[in-house]
């Protein structure tokens, strides 16, 4: 019974194992090529899209993620590639509002506000992404943050149909987040399993929005 078991547990890591590499292989694949260090080698591209993290860490720091991803975005716009700025994130409570304060800090450093848009229900990168080509109107798109983020971001957009390319904003040393970087592997996992199998959606849809003025139009869902 016991020889059972332990067979029968080892084959689940190995399933478990073999679908974190497939997953991470795929995703690699698909994000091939479509990933820029330097500002020059990037096509002009009319809008992008801030991929949001909170501001601080739980011990009040700052997060260098969320810096290195708002400097990326200025150092973008004021090298007159793009027009527009989404910046989305979560905005699930009254005390926790990421656009609002990359939108604060965007502007803080010289864009302005008018060409500043915010996403409220960027919940997830799925969501992010879909809302971006279904609620903003975006089917090119430039897309900020870390390189292992961009990765999961770039596959997401193409599963959805979009022209994107992502943009590196500066990485922070592993021993800086070393629960992150497995929790990557397992968003990889769900990410395949959200567009392949599950056909997952956003939480929130809503209204479109015309990011050239805010306007607000009729969106049939």
């Amino acid at each position: 019974m016991k020889t059972k078991l332990a067979i029968a547990v080892i084959g689940f890591i190995m399933i478990f194992v073999l679908q974190i590499l497939f997953c991470n292989k795929v995703i690699i694949e698909t994000s091939k090529n479509k990933i820029y260090s330097q500002l020059y080698e990037l096509p002009n591209i009319k809008t992008a899209l801030v991929l949001g993290t909170s501001k601080y860490l739980i011990n009040g720091r700052e997060n260098l993620y969320f810096k290195n991803r708002i400097d990326r975005t200025v150092q973008l716009y004021k090298s007159g590639k793009i027009n527009y700025i989404i910046v989305s994130g979560d905005n699930g409570s009254s005390s926790y509002d990421e656009p609002t304060l990359m939108k604060a800090d965007l502007v803080k450093a010289g864009i302005p506000s008018s060409q500043i848009v915010c996403d409220y229900a960027g919940f997830r990168t799925l969501d992010s992404i879909i809302r971006a080509k279904v609620v903003f109107g975006c089917d090119e798109i430039v897309i900020i943050s870390q390189k292992f983020h961009l990765e999961r971001a770039l596959y997401l957009a193409e599963r959805n149909n979009m022209k994107a390319f992502g943009l590196k904003a500066k990485d922070v040393p592993y021993c800086y987040n070393r629960s992150g970087y497995y929790r990557e592997k397992l968003a990889r996992v769900k990410a395949v399993y959200d567009v392949c199998f599950f056909n997952k959606q956003p939480k929130f849809l809503g209204e479109k929005i015309n990011i050239k003025n805010n306007e607000v139009r009729g969106l049939a869902m």
